[in-house]
């Protein structure tokens, strides 16, 4: 297992393209994502991973303001290139999203719309963007599905969502998300409903864009395996919290908290014959039932009693990576606390 290499994100010196400070989301009462942070730089790739009901795709879809309108959004800095996303309108927002920030959803079957052919879907977007006629529109719209790899794309620009495959559809949903030429790219899941030769061919196509546009690009998914070779930075998600923030290298090689420690022996290894998968036991807490202090600690085969008693907050446990366990600090903060090193 390697990470990522080839384009290298902008330098720390250069305004990064997205800042997360202490991103927070509820529905009524309930908390679903708890305290998120992080920043998102040029040519740069963040993988977010955890179970699901980590709140991974809740935080996409804040970013996004696409959540239902009884969700509550807080944060101490959520900008774009600079611009404070919290004040926007949704005029602006309308702008920005499918233009300057774009989103791969995880099941392009109900992402895209069926009664509208693939090619009218791109076209609207590209025209509603940038504004050309509508025959540089289809273009455009060609030459994007010729860019992700879908075969005879001149019959297919006409075809329904319904008529292609499951690959060719999210080729077809990756055509649309790039072809106004994002900045941020928001991939959810992006080869969860593939099978495992496709998830290689969308995962390759990924990267090569990655590298041919320079973007920002948040990857997200359950599977550590899926992002090893193409992230530069992971956060480990656990029940609305990031638990560990690391480069990819450490956090496949030396992961901070037992949770990574439980996703990365749960990939399969090619090395070794294995007739059981291991797996952790139990499940993640739902928002209305987390535990008092680390939300991990029933899950936890080195639990001890002090992660009882109150929350570990994110800590380092290396270079330039921080774990949020009892391991890493030899104390924990009491509940609800937000500082950190």
């Amino acid at each position: 297992m390697t990470h990522r290499e080839g384009a290298k994100a902008a330098p720390d010196t250069e305004p990064p393209l997205l800042e997360v400070r202490d991103l927070r989301i509820s529905f009524g009462s309930l908390p679903v994502v708890d305290g998120v942070s992080f920043t998102l730089r040029e040519g740069e790739v963040v993988g977010i991973v955890g179970e699901s009901g980590s709140g991974k795709s809740v935080s996409a879809l804040a970013l996004m303001r696409l959540l239902p309108s009884h969700a509550r959004i807080s944060a101490a800095r959520l900008r774009f290139m600079g611009e404070d996303l919290l004040t926007a309108s949704e005029r602006r927002y309308e702008a920005l999203r499918g233009a300057a920030i774009a989103m791969i959803f995880q099941e392009p079957m109900t992402a895209l719309n069926p009664v509208l052919t693939v090619g009218e879907q791109i076209v609207e977007t590209i025209r509603r963007h940038d504004g050309v006629s509508r025959r540089l529109a289809r273009q455009r719209a060609l030459d994007a599905l010729k860019r992700v790899g879908i075969p005879a794309a001149a019959q297919r620009i006409d075809e329904y969502p319904h008529q292609m495959s499951g690959g060719m559809r999210q080729r077809a949903m990756i055509a649309m998300a790039l072809a106004c030429n994002p900045r941020v790219l928001i991939a959810d899941e992006p080869t969860t409903a593939l099978d495992v030769t496709i998830q290689a061919q969308i995962l390759e196509l990924l990267q090569d864009l990655q590298e041919e546009y320079r973007m920002g690009t948040i990857m997200i998914t359950h599977d550590l395996g899926v992002v090893s070779s193409f992230t530069d930075r992971v956060m480990i998600m656990y029940a609305g919290q990031v638990v560990e923030d690391a480069s990819a290298e450490q956090a496949f090689t030396r992961p901070g908290h037992p949770y990574t420690e439980g996703l990365l022996a749960s990939i399969p290894s090619s090395e070794t014959d294995t007739e059981r998968l291991y797996a952790i036991p139990g499940t993640v807490p739902p928002p209305f039932n987390l535990p008092p202090g680390c939300r991990f600690e029933p899950r936890c085969a080195q639990a001890k009693e002090p992660c009882r008693q109150g929350r570990p907050v994110l800590m380092p446990c290396g270079d330039d990576h921080l774990a949020a366990c009892i391991r890493n600090t030899g104390y924990v903060f009491p509940e609800g606390t937000n500082e950190r090193s």
